[in-house]
């Protein structure tokens, strides 16, 4: 080749080598790349960030490899300290969303970096709907070790609002808790028999723990208080056991002030929302525990209506029986029947163990072995009993 031919080709190649470079520097469609629309293939935040595919800037653009926003470039999908507005990450840098490394404000995902939202973060702060390790969690995120304040999930954190501890919006905190109607749940679970305990509740003393194991369930530290069952026995009467009063629900409302308002068809000054539907240890009203309205309200009292003993046979040899003869005197904890009363309603068939939630449950039934029992719920519960708190 001659000097004169080799001179034109070189001239040419140079030329071409240029308007390549700005070719790639520009893009071949809209700004984001190879795919015409803002944010290439994967929209503006979508899996490579704003710049698509290749990125504002094509393959060799500002940034890196593949250009500002691109695949490798500043501040793209896997940039070296780079600043993404969105959908990028970045090792180091500030990402305001869906970035890795950075301060990222949404979506991202930041190892020691701050996320604002919908971020997860090793050793970060999460905002809101992040996921992190170690970090603090302000709306629902996922934390291990952190701190949860409304909505989220925390492993060893503490949940105000919302959490993992509360149950059907219950509070979590244990200053007013000082009442429930024991389920059927708890029943069950505490006596290790699908029957319940019958009339023997470990005497009065094996009923006080009963409550406050039952009560701990609930509510861990509302275990840390004194909880006594309101039942009558021969040497003591229910109303003397509970302390002066007042006391709240679950939920913190108000059940009764003193024990005078106690001593009513339905206890005085009581929540509306409770007064004839008297809730158990989750602050769910026991007439429809799990959604469906059951006949349970038989709850055992021994008592008359000013929370006196009733009867020497009204509490199944003070609560140590399943097998003495007589019924135990028992309170309806909804209104129903003849009687109304909340502690004085009626005496139930015996002291056995039987259990009978079926409208209009009335006399004997069949435990769970089939055989017919003259239990203390046949006639429409299940051997549930009042627990006070005695200091609210």
């Amino acid at each position: 080749m001659d000097t004169k031919t080799l001179t034109t080709f070189r001239i040419s190649f140079g030329f071409a080598a240029t308007m390549g470079l700005l070719v790639a520097a520009c893009g071949t469609d809209e700004p984001g790349g190879t795919t015409a629309s803002n944010g290439g293939a994967t929209g503006n935040g979508g899996a490579t960030g704003n710049g698509g595919a290749t990125g504002n800037g094509g393959a060799t653009g500002n940034g890196g490899a593949t250009g500002n926003g691109g695949a490798t470039g500043n501040g793209g999908a896997t940039g070296n300290g780079g600043a993404v507005n969105t959908g990028g990450r970045a090792t180091g840098g500030a990402v305001a969303a869906g970035g890795n490394g950075g301060a990222v404000n949404t979506g991202g995902k930041a190892t020691g970096g701050a996320v604002a939202a919908g971020g997860k973060a090793t050793g970060g702060a999460v905002a809101a709907g992040g996921n992190a390790t170690g970090g603090a969690v302000a709306a629902g995120g996922n934390a291990t070790g952190g701190v949860v304040a409304t909505g989220g999930k925390a492993a060893g954190g503490t949940s105000s609002v919302g959490g993992a501890v509360s149950t059907a919006g219950a509070s979590t905190t244990c200053a007013n808790f000082s009442f429930f109607v024991t389920s059927l749940q708890a029943i069950r679970r505490e006596s290790a028999n699908v029957d319940g305990f019958g009339g023997d509740l470990g005497g009065i003393t094996g009923a006080d723990d009963i409550c406050r194991r039952i009560a701990a369930a609930s509510l861990a530290c509302a275990g840390q208080k004194t909880w006594h069952a309101f039942l009558s026995t021969s040497t003591a009467n229910a109303i003397t056991r509970v302390g002066t009063g007042p006391w709240y629900d679950r939920l913190g409302r108000k059940v009764a002030n003193t024990t005078t308002d106690l001593q009513n068809t339905r206890p005085l000054n009581a929540d509306a929302a409770i007064t004839n539907d008297l809730p158990n240890e989750f602050g769910v009203p026991n007439h429809t525990p799990d959604g469906t309205t059951v006949d349970n309200h038989d709850t055992l009292t021994g008592s008359n209506s000013q929370g006196q003993l009733y009867a020497a046979n009204a509490t199944c040899s003070d609560w140590t029986s399943i097998t003495v003869t007589g019924g135990p005197r028992v309170g309806h904890s909804w209104p129903g029947g003849p009687s109304q009363h909340w502690m004085n309603a009626m005496s139930a068939p015996g002291c056995a163990r039987g259990i009978n939630t079926s409208s209009q449950g009335n006399g004997n039934c069949a435990n769970s072995a089939g055989t017919t029992v003259a239990g203390v719920g046949c006639a429409g519960g299940y051997g549930g009993f009042y627990c006070f708190a005695t200091t609210p």
